[in-house]
């Protein structure tokens, strides 16, 4: 794990822009109003990284009732962002290219990895106002529990 801290409850989260799959850009700042959900993987490509973005999309309509927005975030490069989002068939969850500075954003927050150059696994929500309201670390080769995050969002 990187020697930062790890963002606290209720600290703000600071604003960043990154490209999604399409290459549009997305800056958090942009969602102030709603709950955004900051879903972190590893690596593209994996299989339990697969599942975790697939239950954001699955779970698209839940999100939008309860006010939230969810973007699935990892170092990977943009061009392989949108290979995989087509691959997983994910049309509508923007999958975010944390690719460079390498890390960025993971680093920010004190969750990236340094020794693998990648992120923790983790969930973060940040509120409407741009402060954590729940951060959520899970071992690398666990899929995090959706149920857990809509009841956080609840």
């Amino acid at each position: 794990m990187t020697e930062k801290t790890l963002i606290q409850l209720g600290k703000k989260v600071r604003d960043f822009t990154l490209k999604d799959q399409n290459g549009a850009d997305m800056t958090l700042s942009a969602y102030r109003g709603k709950k955004v959900l900051l879903s972190f993987h590893p690596l593209a490509w994996t299989s339990i990284c697969g599942e975790q973005m697939k239950s954001l999309e699955k779970n698209r309509k839940k999100f939008e009732v309860l006010g939230t927005v969810a973007l699935g975030i990892s170092v990977d490069s943009l061009p392989c962002k949108a290979a995989w989002a087509k691959s997983l068939r994910i049309r509508h969850t923007p999958l975010l290219a944390d690719f460079w500075p390498h890390g960025g954003v993971a680093k920010s927050l004190g969750i990236f990895r340094d020794r693998e150059g990648f992120s923790q696994r983790a969930n973060i929500i940040v509120d409407e106002k741009g402060t954590v309201m729940f951060i959520k670390v899970y071992p690398v080769r666990e899929i995090p529990d959706i149920e857990e995050v809509l009841a956080a969002l609840a």
